[in-house]
């Protein structure tokens, strides 16, 4: 009997022709919550755009479910945490937008440079007001690419090519990988000063939300232009709306927005100085045959037995080769995801060592799962197991591995050392000890004993005496509750290492409070 398959959001019939073949297929427009639940416990595969949303509820009412496919980039609209507790893969289409979504950016830049959709307006109005819809030229202007992913060195290679200056910022790019795209890699800061055209190509994360805000718009030149095709959340709106209003920025192209459907926002009043479409990033013909034609393969070889591409949550390996080293995966990832969380560099280099009794053991899942947990705090969605080596590399980072089965304290040992760009190392190792608990036992050569989940604070400091005491001090009067403290140094009254678990992720203004204290000036807050 051919496994059923539910397919919603009117997506491309192409989908539903390649997965006729291997199983039942049923399509349906988009469906609310209950009426999902009511339906989803014969379905063994469900295939979505952004309006369904695949809940926790959903996903506890989806007996026979195997896969979620999103058609399409952003998995928002899926619970990825209760899909993965369930054993339930999901995939998406992570390129199949890529031009389309690109193209639409620089469709919409052009729109602000000539006044482009009024001039059309006032025509059709049987106006001729050519002298209020005077342009400027992109041509030696500056475009500030904030993220060169897929789509955002798309961006910059088309406007290279029309005579632009392209500067950007990825943590994750290194200079190599940036002179190539003919690209002068700066911080946040620099690029907000500099950009006369600022265009936006991150995922939504802690670090990203709001970064646009008036804070950075205060930074900005006077006649700025912003776009924006990747997350509404990416900008405070009333900030924008501030900054158009009192002339600091000339106008904003929009094709996301905080909260979608757009409904009686600011933005709709701001007349010409805003040109919104309703999140048409992706929406050619060829983007949304590409998405369908994508997912639909996806879900066809993982109903019959294969490996996929593009699995965001559980690791499309043979399971051979990942049973070997299962109990090991875990830590591997969060070793990766807490690295990543000590600099906000770019990643020059990264070397993996495996010690003990791992040196005998196929550890190409073990790198897989690193890099994803290493990419994750920047990249979100656009990492996954298949694909992180491969993003990696694209990005210039230099991977090397080595292995040892010399006896340590461990008999078994992870140890990432990381190189930044601005030539500092870090280094973090980990160990599977007793019955299966993981622990980060060592952070840039101070042996330690932590595990590694919740929310740390990762504080260097001297080894002397009231450290711990200034710390409690510090975050007690902030509201902050510690749960736990591990210390490490090598000798007393020199260098230490102090990682502190709290119960929840701290606001800026209290991590500033830490890092001016004379003593803790590189915590970094890490969540695992």
């Amino acid at each position: 009997m051919k496994p059923h398959v539910l397919v919603c959001d009117h997506i491309h019939s192409r989908a539903v022709e390649l997965l006729a073949p291997h199983a039942e297929v049923t399509e349906s427009a988009p469906l609310d919550e209950a009426s999902l639940c009511l339906q989803i416990a014969k379905y063994e595969a469900i295939l979505v755009r952004s309006q369904t949303q695949v809940t926790a509820a959903v996903i506890e009412a989806a007996d026979q479910l195997k896969i979620i496919a999103r058609a399409g980039v952003g998995v928002d609209n899926i619970d990825l945490e209760a899909a993965t507790r369930r054993g339930i893969m999901v995939v998406n289409s992570p390129a199949g937008n890529t031009i389309a979504a690109a193209e639409h950016t620089l469709g919409l830049m052009f729109s602000l440079a000539r006044h482009i959709p009024a001039g059309d307006t006032s025509l059709k109005a049987g106006e001729w007001r050519r002298k209020d819809f005077m342009g400027s030229e992109l041509y030696q202007k500056t475009l500030a690419v904030v993220g060169l992913g897929k789509i955002g060195s798309h961006v910059a290679k088309v406007a290279v090519s029309l005579g632009m200056n392209v500067i950007g910022y990825d943590p994750f790019v290194t200079q190599e990988r940036a002179r190539e795209m003919q690209v002068t890699l700066c911080d946040l800061e620099t690029l907000f000063q500099q950009a006369d055209y600022l265009t936006l190509h991150v995922p939504k994360t802690s670090e990203t939300l709001h970064m646009i805000n008036a804070k950075s718009l205060a930074l900005m030149k006077p006649g700025v232009r912003i776009i924006n095709c990747a997350r509404g959340e990416l900008i405070q709106t009333a900030d924008l709306v501030a900054a158009i209003e009192s002339g600091q920025v000339a106008g904003a192209a929009l094709d996301v927005f905080e909260s979608e459907p757009l409904k009686d926002s600011p933005l709709q009043g701001l007349g010409n100085r805003v040109v919104l479409t309703p999140h048409l990033g992706a929406s050619t013909e060829e983007a949304q045959l590409n998405v369908a034609i994508d997912v639909a393969k996806q879900v066809a070889r993982h109903l019959q037995g294969e490996a996929v591409h593009n699995a965001l949550n559980i690791p499309s390996l043979m399971p051979r080769l990942l049973k070997e080293v299962q109990p090991y995966f875990a830590l591997a990832e969060q070793l990766g995801l807490f690295m990543g969380q000590l600099q906000s560099k770019a990643i020059q280099s990264l070397e993996i060592k495996y010690l003990g009794e791992l040196s005998d053991k196929n550890t190409e899942p073990l790198k897989v799962a690193l890099l994803r947990g290493l990419l994750q705090p920047s990249l979100r969605e656009q990492v996954n197991y298949v694909n992180a080596e491969l993003i990696a590399r694209e990005r210039g980072l230099k991977i090397t591995e080595s292995k040892s089965s010399a006896s340590s304290v461990y008999t078994n040992l992870i140890e990432l050392s990381v190189k930044f760009e601005n030539g500092t190392q870090r280094r973090v190792a980990g160990s599977i000890i007793g019955e299966g608990q993981e622990r980060i036992v060592n952070i840039d050569g101070f042996p330690i004993s932590c595990v590694p989940e919740g929310v740390l604070l990762v504080i260097p400091h001297p080894d002397k005496p009231g450290m711990v005491g200034v710390i409690g001090e510090l975050l007690g009067r902030h509201n902050v509750n510690i749960y736990g403290i591990q210390l490490g140094r090598h000798q007393p009254r020199g260098e230490a290492v102090m990682v502190v678990n709290i119960d929840e992720s701290m606001n800026d203004s209290i991590m500033q409070v830490l890092v001016n204290h004379e003593d803790f000036k590189k915590t970094r807050m890490v969540v695992l």
